[in-house]
């Protein structure tokens, strides 16, 4: 099991550049000017093919002007001593309780879904005692897999590994525990709505590519706000708690950053940057101004 691949399964988005009405070249990238400091906003997606394109200049740029990184968590645990710890954390945390099995959870469904999750190449027999939401995130990252993408191509490996080399620290807005107990509190029937959405997407999950990617190359925030309400209105229970609860949480540590002397580069998943109640939102709401470039 890849933990990076199922840390970065959680919240797949997008977005990098677009072209304002007035013919600037804009960027999935704010800035946000504190006291004595700069911080920036890249929009990210997680997982990349071979071939896909990479940061623009005035990312690069950020980059170069930021004393310290901020990610979603901590990227050099996942590469460090800690992974396998985590990866020890997080199949820990998919452990269905004692006398449960996924049979049961799943129940009168559980031979449908093992066929559609047999087509993908994964047995569920081999995962009886891991809970729906570890099941459906497994089979997203086997999805993507075919398809070329892999978190190692992705915006935050791709930054970590040049923060290391650098010499750059990299903080984290949660852990990594924090994001596996998103699907992990999720009571066993919603768990198993998640896995049932997971196979039903899987295929359209093409289309849905698609489209995340057209409105992240052209950086339409609009559109990639109109890709995350559509998932919001499907299943508020867990979207909800992936991306408005979250922001909320990140932008009190934000507005201590805007507090330091360092300049910061934050690097999130592009869809918590726009629409209502994204971090962009919720800061300008806090009287900051908040510039796209």
């Amino acid at each position: 099991m890849n933990l990076r691949a199922t840390v970065t399964c959680l919240c797949l988005a997008a977005g990098l550049f677009t072209q304002a009405a007035n013919g600037r070249e804009l960027h999935a990238l704010w800035t946000v000017e504190g006291r004595h400091n700069t911080v920036y906003l890249l929009g990210s997606i997680h997982v990349l093919r071979p071939g896909d394109k990479g940061l623009p200049q005035v990312a690069e740029d950020a980059y170069a002007d930021a004393e310290k990184l901020v990610m979603e968590i901590d990227m050099d645990d996942l590469l460090g001593g800690d992974a396998m710890s985590l990866l020890g954390l997080m199949q820990q945390m998919a452990m269905l309780p004692e006398g449960e099995s996924l049979r049961s959870a799943l129940g009168a469904d559980y031979e449908a879904i093992n066929r559609h999750a047999q087509q993908s190449g994964l047995d569920l027999a081999l995962l009886d005692r891991f809970a729906p939401w570890f099941v459906a995130t497994t089979l997203l990252q086997l999805e993507l897999a075919e398809r070329g993408f892999s978190p190692e191509l992705g915006i935050e490996q791709t930054i970590t590994n040049r923060a290391i080399a650098d010499g750059k620290p990299i903080l984290g807005l949660e852990t990594a525990a924090q994001q596996f107990a998103i699907l992990a509190n999720l009571p066993l029937p919603l768990q198993k709505r998640f896995l049932m959405m997971t196979l039903e997407h899987s295929d359209d999950l093409d289309e849905k590519i698609d489209a995340l990617l057209k409105a992240w190359y052209a950086g339409d925030s609009a559109a990639l706000a109109a890709l995350l309400s559509d998932e919001y209105k499907e299943f508020p229970e867990l979207y909800g708690p992936l991306t408005e609860d979250r922001n909320r949480a990140w932008v009190g540590e934000l507005v201590d950053l805007l507090d330091d002397e360092d300049d910061y580069l934050v690097v999130v998943g592009a869809l918590h940057l726009v629409g209502k109640n994204s971090v962009v939102d919720l800061l300008q709401k806090r009287g900051f101004a908040v510039t796209q470039r």
